[in-house]
């Protein structure tokens, strides 16, 4: 019980990015172990996996529609869930720091479900797919990309260090996993790079309208908060504890109250010049103050 109290209050403290890799990891190591519990028992091993998978073909989709979202939290081998994790980091942590944690699971779903719908589209419209028969998708390569993208066009001028590469910006990076994306599509795997697209766009558009002050994502995180109220349960105590401040401790209490509240909530003004300012400048033009300023403000 030690070690299980350990566990769980190290993963309250990882930040979202990390839960998701924590996530992904352990659906992929449960599969494993339940592919080779089918083996010895000589069960056919897909059968699990096929309920999860986002289908092709609209009429399975419609009798499995949660794969919409299941099929982005599995991998079909090592290499596939270890290059998506390491992208994920490696993106995720400045989208952290810029855009808020819980925009992240915003652009993960969303680019998941954007991703599966575009699979499912070219495979039933365009011509070199109509000969094949059934199909499925799984992976958390769309959602990386939208995270990605999302970022980089947010920040497309952030200068970063690459081993072997040295200084790049941002957007060469996205562009070169999107162009990677286009290029491999006649060559293997051609669904699998058309959902990566699907991720991709959502993280552009998103990110694009949320520079102008529009956040076309806020519905669904209104959907997500709403879905962990209903299976959150609150406590309540049996006794009721009434306390009676004067009026100079009240006043007090509120004027240290709106102290903290300015301390928890930094100029949103002064946030988006620093922004404006790495857009156009790149991160290494920034003044020791404002890392500091803008790194505070990304914890928060």
């Amino acid at each position: 019980m030690a070690l299980i109290d350990d566990l769980k209050l190290k993963y309250k403290m990882i930040t979202i990015i990390e839960k998701l890799i924590v996530i992904n990891v352990v659906v992929f190591v449960l599969f494993y172990l339940l592919n080779t519990f089918a083996f010895l028992f000589k069960i056919p091993n897909n059968s699990l996996q096929d309920w999860f998978v986002f289908p092709k073909e609209l009429s399975e989709f419609i009798v499995k529609p949660w794969t919409i979202i299941t099929y982005a939290f599995l991998h079909s081998d090592i290499w596939h869930i270890a290059s998506n994790m390491i992208l994920m980091y490696f993106s995720g942590r400045y989208f952290v720091q810029y855009l808020t944690g819980k925009r992240v699971l915003t652009v993960y779903f969303l680019g998941a479900i954007f991703g599966a719908l575009l699979y499912m589209l070219s495979y039933n419209l365009f011509p070199a797919f109509s000969e094949i028969g059934a199909s499925s998708l799984l992976g958390a390569s769309a959602s990386v990309m939208a995270i990605l993208i999302a970022i980089a066009t947010y920040i497309p001028n952030m200068t970063i260090r690459l081993m072997f590469l040295g200084s790049i910006k941002f957007w060469w990076i996205a562009a070169f996993f999107v162009i990677l994306d286009i290029i491999q599509i006649p060559v293997s795997n051609a669904g699998g790079h058309i959902a990566h697209l699907g991720g991709a766009l959502f993280g552009y558009v998103y990110a694009s309208q949320l520079k102008k002050g529009n956040d076309i994502g806020g519905w669904f995180e209104k959907i997500m908060d709403a879905t962990v109220s209903m299976f959150t349960s609150r406590k309540k105590s049996p006794l009721k504890t009434v306390h009676k401040a004067t009026k100079t401790k009240t006043a007090s209490n509120k004027r240290t109250n709106l102290y903290k509240e300015k301390e928890k909530n930094p100029n949103q003004a002064q946030i988006d010049a620093i922004l404006d300012k790495i857009s156009k400048s790149g991160y290494e033009s920034l003044t020791k103050q404002e890392k500091d300023f803008l790194f505070k403000a990304g914890k928060e």
